[in-house]
């Protein structure tokens, strides 16, 4: 029984080591993601707005999912970063190009507009779901 043990936390060091390293970067891309947007959307998320909150949920989770295939997917943690440094640039892509399709959506989401930020949730996110799949080959 404790040999089991042992030999499953064998690989807690290379947890600690993506997991450490998934968190760095998901807080990088949180930082970037704020630069680029031309609103806060922290400070309107705390104003109780809610369409700031639905985008940006949406391009966090855009982000994770192809992370998380990186993860799975990645020979080493220098791959894995990569990978998931290609799928935070995915994610600035699908806004900017939101940004010149729909001119007015920086001005309906700060304005709380539900119906353009869940199109820039659902395509952020349908984004990531592409991307995460493209990582499996």
């Amino acid at each position: 029984m404790e040999s089991t043990i042992l030999q499953s936390l064998n690989g807690l060091s290379a947890f600690g080591q993506y997991f450490i390293g998934s968190i760095i970067l998901l807080v990088i891309f949180i930082a970037l993601y704020g630069l680029i947007t031309p609103y806060n959307e922290y400070k309107l998320i705390r104003e109780g707005k809610t369409a700031p909150a639905i985008s940006f949920g949406g391009s966090v989770l855009g982000y994770t999912f192809p992370m998380c295939s990186a993860i799975t997917h990645s020979v080493s943690l220098i791959d894995m970063v990569l990978w998931a440094v290609i799928a935070m640039v995915v994610q600035i892509l699908v806004f900017l190009a939101m940004k010149l399709l729909f001119n007015r959506l920086i001005i309906d989401v700060v304005e709380d507009k539900l119906g353009p930020a869940i199109l820039l949730a659902i395509l952020s996110i349908s984004a990531g779901l592409i991307n995460a799949a493209c990582m499996t080959y």
